[in-house]
């Protein structure tokens, strides 16, 4: 990996960042900013944040038994953060590991809550099997989160021997996250999960002000959804599609490349997404047929440089309209369309 020292910019497979997110950010009780790290001034947070910081606090401190769906993500570590800022009775974080899930993802969490110092629980979870799943229509990130809630659950009785209703469970799902296509939320409002950050109006570019004042080492982390983002709409999700989905990012970010996309469509075709200052080198890398040929071996049968660039959530433009009414009796409309789909 030829990653800079210090970049945090698309990381992959394990080799976290390019250094550890552990080292150089030691201070204090813990690096959540418990007992006053140094390099967590609330004096430098603004009026408006450090309110904002009190006030997610406050909301945590209601309850006293939390676990939070732990991704790595500047998101969720925000909540978890402000979790052990709350001193709670008992915080745990729970991250999925499954096949959608990147490697170096998973990695990235347990750098993160070891950073942080809390109970960290990775658990397998099934959603690549379910066939609602796998047919990859509009309502596929339902599924996914209906899955990993039903999983913390069972986690919650297997490891602790307690009722769930004595755990609340928190999402790191902001107020910017309600303004686009995502019906996983819909799947965490009929199980309870609580959304800390949406609910307080809080969103990315408040939480990545806290997460830089409370000393978190992926404040600048860019997004990066689950690798069935990646494959459109219609596409089956399968277990070879997602690994060669993460294999081709790998590859991309081995040579450079930081924020980028490898979409997968109909007849094996790769989409390949890179800002637009970044195309001309993409051509370059494939000057003499580099690319293609590894992508070929990967099992994309064509590959094609997309010309308008990167852009989170380019394969939403597929769906419609997201206000489409959800009839009683179709099967594939399987709670609101309101919300979520996980952005790519």
């Amino acid at each position: 990996m030829d990653a800079e020292q210090g970049d945090a910019r698309h990381p992959q497979s394990g080799e976290v960042v390019g250094w550890s997110l552990i080292d150089g950010h030691r201070g204090g009780q813990n690096a959540a900013g418990i007992e006053g790290s140094d390099l967590v001034n609330e004096s430098r947070l603004t009026e408006t944040s450090l309110a904002d910081a009190d006030r997610l606090i406050a909301y945590l401190a209601d309850h006293p038994r939390l676990v939070v769906a732990f991704s790595g993500g500047v998101d969720s570590s925000v909540v978890l953060a402000a979790a052990l800022r709350a001193r709670l009775e008992h915080v745990v974080a729970m991250t999925a590991s499954s096949e959608s899930v990147a490697r170096w993802q998973l990695e990235l969490s347990k750098q993160i809550a070891a950073h942080l110092q809390v109970e960290h629980w990775v658990s397998q979870t099934s959603e690549v099997s379910r066939l609602e799943y796998q047919r990859n229509d509009r309502q596929r990130c339902y599924f996914c989160k209906q899955t990993l809630y039903t999983t913390i659950e069972a986690e919650v009785k297997r490891r602790l021997g307690d009722r769930m209703d004595t755990y609340s469970v928190a999402s790191g799902t902001n107020a910017d996250d309600l303004g686009d296509y995502r019906p996983g939320i819909e799947a965490g409002r009929e199980q309870g999960v609580l959304t800390p950050l949406a609910d307080l109006g809080i969103g990315k570019e408040r939480v990545r002000e806290l997460a830089q004042q409370w000393g978190l080492p992926n404040h600048d982390l860019p997004a990066s959804p689950c690798l069935a983002s990646r494959i459109a709409y219609g596409v089956e999700v399968t277990s070879d599609r997602l690994d060669r989905v993460e294999r081709a990012e790998k590859w991309l970010y081995q040579r450079g490349f930081r924020e980028f996309r490898v979409r997968l469509h109909a007849e094996e075709l790769a989409r390949i997404e890179v800002g637009k200052s970044e195309q001309t080198r993409l051509c370059e890398l494939d000057s003499e047929g580099g690319l293609t040929k590894h992508f070929r071996q990967l099992g994309f049968q064509f590959v094609t440089l997309d010309l308008e660039g990167f852009r989170s959530g380019s394969l939403n433009r597929t769906l419609v309209s997201i206000d489409i009414p959800v009839e009683d009796n179709a099967e594939d409309n399987v709670g609101n369309a309101d919300h979520d789909v996980q952005t790519s």
